[in-house]
């Protein structure tokens, strides 16, 4: 089928995630056919780097060997098998050796299908857990604003983005809102040099005030993906674990997108030495190929769904590819990449060098900042730099970047006026170089 009738067809039938459809088909999409490495080749031939990991997912590159391997190796056994009262060798090898890589106490793992799933199941688990140790008035849940844990009605409730979730506001559960770690735009005035963690202490101040009611927090470790790349600052993670101990809350940790190595650590919460009750994953789990997430637990909450029968302590909850034997089985071929490639060990030069060519972009006169946490970041453009004035939403700045940027033959993707740069753990220091140069030449070109 040629291009033209590609478009025409999309047009007609595809409605696109998160995309005003009515300017979408003004324009003819650029349709990836092929990838290779950290470079998407569209239909018409041309390559570009693949700046945000094809959704924030792809971890070792497009196309590694191992993963197709290991994909068609599971292709000649079976594709899928419900682990509704059965089992599969992938899925059980697989929360293994999740567990194994977690930190210590987290070994009971749930599997569901993506990030969404995997908060969802999170937020059952815990409301669930309280209701079997009969202390049914803890239901609702805190969450921080500029928060987002996925589009499903669980996750939506305990978002913060007004943006995406004010339209669904009737649909939702009430839960309790702390402030976001936001400090180039503190919500309660404060400088990061004199606040003492004021947000943190927001949040200990709802659990003080509501212990009885609260069955847990969430929030995404050390930065805010969709709410703007909005990192936290040191001890903010261990302040609010600290305070999810001393009031007995559970602690829930959103890592579906800085799990597997994104933050310069295999998951988030070490750096701050901070186990949760239950962690959530996905995206970069099975390397970006296929869909698969995983809620793991402790054998505290675990134990309290255990009893007979007619005790009806099941968690009640499942989906139709849980454990997916596929994608188990590519999960696992990644994890032995992180092994074989010591990947975590050879990140440390990238991310310097990544946080070297930010810091000479924070300079530019329309960017307010640019910050990251390991190879995961946000430049924030304004209007402004002095009066940290931001430039109108319907300006659609962040927009015209990245369409420079693609013309250039890099791919991006703004939250509103931040870019994103991800770029997959794999990528090289000659190829990183590149795409931070594109980059700069797309400020450039646009201001």
């Amino acid at each position: 089928m040629n291009d033209d009738e590609l478009v025409r067809l999309d047009h007609r039938h595809v409605w696109h995630p998160f995309t005003q459809m009515r300017e979408w088909v003004e324009d003819a999409p650029v349709m990836i056919a092929e990838g290779s490495g950290v470079y998407l080749t569209d239909t018409r031939g041309r390559r570009h780097i693949d700046g945000i990991s094809s959704m924030w997912c792809n971890i070792h590159g497009h196309r590694k060997r191992e993963l197709d391997e290991a994909a068609k190796a599971q292709l000649d056994k079976i594709c899928h098998s419900t682990l509704l009262g059965f089992a599969s060798p992938p899925s059980i090898e697989l929360a293994a050796r999740l567990s194994a890589a977690l930190p210590d106490g987290l070994t009971r793992v749930f599997y569901s299908d993506n990030g969404s799933t995997a908060v969802e199941v999170a937020l059952k688990m815990a409301f669930q857990y309280w209701r079997h140790k009969g202390e049914n008035s803890r239901t609702r849940f805190v969450s921080l604003n500029n928060a987002y844990h996925g589009d499903t009605l669980g996750a939506v409730a305990v978002g913060g983005i007004e943006l995406f979730h004010e339209a669904f506001g009737p649909l939702l559960m009430k839960g309790f809102k702390a402030p976001s770690h936001y400090c180039y735009r503190c919500e309660l005035g404060k400088d990061i040099r004199s606040c003492d963690l004021a947000c943190a202490k927001r949040l200990e101040t709802i659990l003080a005030r509501h212990e009885d009611e609260v069955a847990g927090v969430i929030l995404e470790p050390l930065i805010q993906g969709a709410g703007g790349m909005i990192t936290a600052p040191p001890g903010y993670l261990k302040r609010v674990a600290d305070a999810c101990r001393k009031y007995d809350t559970l602690l829930i940790l959103d890592e579906v997108a800085t799990g597997f190595g994104r933050t310069g650590r295999m998951f988030a919460c070490e750096h701050e030495s901070v186990t949760p009750d239950i962690i959530c994953l996905s995206k970069g789990i099975t390397g970006g190929y296929l869909p698969l997430a995983a809620t793991v637990a402790t054998d505290r909450i675990y134990n309290e769904f255990l009893g007979a029968f007619g005790e009806l302590k099941t968690f009640f909850h499942g989906h139709t590819y849980t454990g997916n034997p596929l994608a188990c089985a590519v999960a696992l071929a990644s994890l032995d990449l992180f092994e074989s490639e010591r990947i975590i060990e050879r990140l440390a030069e990238k991310i310097e060098y990544f946080r070297m060519r930010l810091d000479a972009i924070s300079a530019h006169r329309h960017v307010g900042e640019a910050r990251s946490v390991g190879l995961m970041a946000g430049v924030e453009l304004v209007a402004e730099k002095a009066t940290r004035i931001p430039f109108p939403y319907e300006a659609k700045m962040g927009w015209a970047v990245c369409r420079k940027a693609l013309e250039l033959g890099l791919i991006l993707r703004p939250l509103g006026n931040t870019i994103v740069l991800m770029p997959p753990l794999s990528i090289t220091m000659e190829e990183l170089a590149a795409m931070m140069d594109m980059f700069e030449a797309s400020m450039a070109g646009t201001f």
